[in-house]
């Protein structure tokens, strides 16, 4: 449940930033924080969901003083905190938004087109001229992932849960878009592709999708694993056939989104075999962006925007795939 508290404001640590919080973007892994649903690292209770704030940094952890006053997006510590005018964030997981990206929009860049690039760009290696199946694609990373494409020089195979959704696709620039409760997608793609399917697939659905859309991927193509929106219990679970990954002929990707320092890099490498993003790729990543933006080559797609109070309702329409885009939530100054 949802109980809105007075608590302490937060004193930042070194390494931390303490930002004065104006939006919140909702994110679909927030639920999991709310329901005590699948997580990979479960906070202790009582604890603040939210994983994205915008705002303005109003107080420094040492070796971070040159951010004061910045305005900023970030991902709070843990990835939960979010939820409150103060939160708590590492520098490495903030980037400085330009004052002429303004709000609502400029809270909506962070974590869709991020994790977007990384997947189309930094994993599949996305050029012009190939074909890329993008899921969801009227969600957050989806509309991200389709805008991103498409000036990319790519061909957009789109899918969505209505027919509002599939001409939002549309009107961002997806080349074939599908309504999924209607129509098979592979078929769709295969028939479009003279049956060679496409060079990459953005999948962040998961379950309900794979085998499908492995079917829709071309031989050395890419497949990008991006969430599992479909079915979270299976993120931890052993359901990948290895035959069925051969006899795909494809490369399989994983992609988070997820900032670490250098030292923190090698601990996670060497104790845990994971690996993340470094915070320089980051800072690219965001200059790209943002420069894309204000060019007018992409937007972001912001579908609600409500006040603090109607949080929870705002919550319940994310759960029931009733948003388009991203729902911000705005505190007031």
């Amino acid at each position: 449940m949802l109980k809105l508290d007075t608590v302490p404001i937060p004193t930042p640590e070194v390494g931390e930033l303490r930002i004065k919080v104006q939006a919140i973007p909702l994110n679909l892994n927030d639920l999991e924080r709310i329901t005590g649903g699948n997580m990979m690292v479960r906070p202790e209770l009582p604890y603040s969901p939210g994983m994205e704030v915008m705002g303005i940094v109003d107080s420094c952890g040492p070796g971070t003083e040159h951010w004061l006053e910045r305005r900023v997006v970030a991902m709070p510590k843990g990835a939960h905190g979010g939820f409150a005018q103060y939160a708590i964030c590492p520098a490495v997981s903030t980037f400085e938004m330009p004052d002429t990206i303004p709000l609502p929009g400029a809270a909506a860049l962070y974590f869709p087109f991020h994790l977007a690039w990384l997947g189309l760009f930094d994993r599949a290696d996305l050029q012009a001229g190939q074909s890329v199946l993008i899921h969801a694609a009227a969600g957050g990373s989806g509309s991200a992932a389709v805008q991103l494409a498409v000036n990319a020089g790519a061909r957009v195979f789109a899918t969505a849960g209505t027919d509002a959704k599939v001409q939002l696709c549309r009107d961002l620039g997806a080349h074939v878009a599908v309504n999924y409760n209607s129509t098979d997608f592979s078929e769709v793609v295969l028939a479009e592709t003279a049956n060679r399917g496409v060079d990459v697939v953005f999948d962040n659905v998961g379950e309900s999708v794979m085998e499908l859309s492995m079917k829709c991927t071309k031989y050395n193509g890419h497949y990008l694993m991006m969430g599992f929106a479909s079915n979270k219990m299976v993120a931890d679970e052993k359901s990948l056939v290895p035959r069925r990954i051969a006899l795909g002929n494809l490369k399989l990707c994983g992609v988070l989104l997820a900032y670490q320092p250098p030292d923190a890099l090698e601990f996670l490498k060497s104790g845990m075999g994971w690996n993340f993003a470094s915070g320089e790729l980051g800072e690219r990543i965001m200059r790209e962006i943002t420069h894309l933006v204000l060019t007018q080559k992409v937007k972001p797609v912001v579908g609600k925007v409500v006040g603090f109070e109607d949080l929870p309702a705002a919550i319940d329409a994310m759960a029931n795939r009733e948003t388009v885009g991203r729902t911000i939530i705005m505190l007031e100054s």
